[in-house]
Parts: C-alpha cells; sequence; structure tokens
C-alpha cells in the first residue's frame, strides 16, 4: 500500500474528530472520501499533510511511518478548495514553486512549467497574471503546481467547490482521465457525492470521525451500509420494518422485498424508481405533494395519509400534477435491506 492509516485519531478539546480511522490507499488508486460537515474528512487530509499531528495511531506512507516527517518533507501534494494562488507571482512562478524550494535548476524548472501547463491545458501561459484568470484557470494552475514536484500521492480538498456546476462537472471528467493518463495516487475529499462518484475508484463515506463504508461507487450506491449513509446519499424513502420472508412490514403497508433479504426488524431503502404510480384505488392511495424537474425525469413527493412521505421518479410526459390522488406500489428490485 502507498498510504496507510492506522488507528489516526485527532482530538480537539477532548472530543475526537478522527476517531482510530484504518484506511489504506494502493498506487495509482483514486480514493474520494465523503461526508457532511464536522465528519472529520478535512482532519484525516492534513493528518496525512503532515499539518495536523495525531493525537493517537500513524500514518504509513510506503511503509515508512511519518511521525515526526514534516509535512514538506512528505512528497505528498495538496491542493486547496482556494487554491491558495501567490498573487504577487505569474502563473509560471506559481507552477514552479515547489520545484525551487527542491533545489531544481532553472532550465529544468521552466521545462517542467511548460510541460505542466500543456497537460492541465494552459499551454502559452506561465507570464499570465494569476488575477486574470479564470476560476477554472485558477483551478488548473493550483493542480499543476501541486503536480509539479511529482508528488507520490496527491491530495485533493473540496478541489472543484467554488467552481458552477457545469465547469465542475466538466472539470471532474478531465481530471479522472489526466490521473488515469499520469497514474497518479489521489485522496480528495468533497461533499459533493456526484464529484466523488464520477471521480474515484473507491469512495469512503464519513460520520463523526469514523468510518460509515467504503466500496466502489456502484457498491455504495446500490448498497448503503446503513440508514445514514443512504440519506447522505441523497434517498429520502427509509423507514423501519419487520421482513419476514419476502415481505416487509413497515410504516407504507406490505412492502415486497428481495428474496435473499435479511429477517426481522431491519431498516428498508426504497429507491424512487421503486416507487410505481397506479390508479387510484389500487395500491397505497397517496396525494402529490410537490414536483421538482430533475432533468432527465421528475422527482414526485407523495403523501401517504398516515405514513410518512414517499420520492417517486417519474418521466416528464407520465408525471401527476401537485394535488392529483395517485395509488402506489413497490418494486422489489429497487428495495434494499440495509444493514
Amino acid at each position: 500500500m502507498l498510504l496507510s492509516l492506522r488507528g489516526a485519531t485527532v482530538r480537539f478539546g477532548g472530543r475526537a474528530v478522527l476517531d482510530a480511522v484504518d484506511l489504506d490507499v494502493a498506487e495509482h488508486e483514486i480514493v474520494c472520501v465523503l461526508g457532511p460537515s464536522g465528519s472529520g474528512k478535512s482532519t484525516l487530509l492534513r493528518a496525512v499533510a503532515g499539518l495536523q499531528p495525531l493525537d493517537a495511531g500513524a500514518v504509513l506512507l510506503g511503509g515508512r511511518d511519518q511521525a515526526g516527517v514534516p509535512a514538506h518533507r512528505r512528497e505528498v501534494g495538496l491542493m486547496f478548495q482556494d487554491h491558495q494562488l501567490f498573487p504577487q507571482r505569474d502563473v509560471g512562478g506559481n507552477v514552479a514553486f515547489g520545484l525551487r524550494t527542491r533545489g531544481v535548476p532553472r532550465a529544468g524548472r521552466s521545462e517542467r512549467v511548460k510541460e505542466l501547463l500543456e497537460l492541465v491545458g494552459l499551454p502559452g501561459a506561465a507570464r499570465r497574471a494569476v488575477a486574470a484568470l479564470s476560476g477554472g484557470e485558477q483551478q488548473r494552475v493550483a493542480l499543476a503546481r501541486a503536480l509539479a514536484p511529482r508528488p507520490r500521492l496527491l491530495m485533493l480538498d473540496e478541489p472543484l467547490g467554488q467552481l458552477d456546476r457545469s465547469l465542475r462537472e466538466r472539470l471532474v471528467v478531465e481530471l479522472r482521465e489526466l490521473f488515469g493518463r499520469l497514474g497518479t495516487t489521489v485522496l480528495a475529499v468533497t461533499h459533493d457525492q456526484g464529484e466523488a462518484f464520477a471521480l474515484a475508484d473507491r469512495v469512503v463515506v464519513m460520520r463523526e470521525g469514523r468510518i460509515a463504508q467504503s466500496g466502489t461507487p456502484l457498491e455504495v450506491w446500490q448498497r448503503p451500509a446503513d440508514a445514514f449513509v443512504a440519506r447522505f446519499l441523497g434517498f429520502e424513502n427509509v423507514v423501519e420494518a419487520a421482513v419476514t420472508g419476502q415481505a416487509a412490514d413497515t410504516a407504507w403497508g406490505k412492502v415486497p422485498v428481495p428474496e435473499d433479504a435479511p429477517q426481522g426488524a431491519r431498516t428498508l431503502l426504497v429507491r424512487p424508481a421503486g416507487v410505481r404510480l397506479v390508479p387510484v384505488g389500487e395500491g397505497l392511495r397517496c396525494t402529490v405533494a410537490a414536483r421538482t424537474f430533475r432533468g432527465t425525469h421528475v422527482a414526485v413527493r407523495l403523501q401517504p395519509a398516515d405514513a410518512p412521505p414517499l420520492e417517486a421518479a417519474c418521466a416528464l410526459r407520465s408525471a401527476p400534477e401537485a394535488g392529483d390522488e395517485v395509488g402506489v406500489e413497490f418494486d422489489p428490485a429497487e428495495i434494499v435491506v440495509l444493514g
């Protein structure tokens, strides 16, 4: 493993903001750490970088314990959300900064800066002023600066957080392609699951300083570990249930579950695609409380008489209007019995 955390713990005021975390990142792997504010994801990044000392546990890079190794000697690159570019230096001066501090000769610095600016899509920009750059261009310069010293591990802290959505979606695809081409090992933190799922080989979801779930984007999306992960990923249809055979007793009545569903007291996730609208008089009677256009579909919020609300995903042409009465049935293929 290139990076290993073993029982990594950081306490602020007696409270563990990083609580005995074990995490491995393999060579050439892209790992994205997800979580709400206060979950410990940025503290984890700072601990690996050497900017935050551990109260217990260890950080190992290439098998070597990093205790006592200062940040500038850890062979890691770090890119922050606000880019932290030097306004008094031009683009080339920013990209070359880490090379200068490592004593790389001027000719070597110039060649490396030229190579990196072409790599990030800013050829010939070395003499441009930082203040004249757009947000997306500043992000590319910050990335080039982080990559310049050829770090063993590149760490990104909310790298696209300040950009508008369309630019963010375009750049995350470019980053994924670039890291794959370079074979870069990446540890990134973000609160945006769409960004993490598009970028990562593996997603790690954190809650209150601990890892709640780790897996490929598809694994985490298809089978959230628990109700916290499901709700963090944006799923609303989460309910307590008693599972017997291939049915579950819930506040929404009897709900079918997959054949291999674990039995007993459980928590159920019903994906919006598994909430089928049928004529009134069939299934669970609901009132359409609201509808929201989501681009590819309409999210319909349904309110049963004496049960929690439900969210359904409908095609635009068939989506009911607010105030309509509908029936609801459930598709067991879109139902997950959570751990």
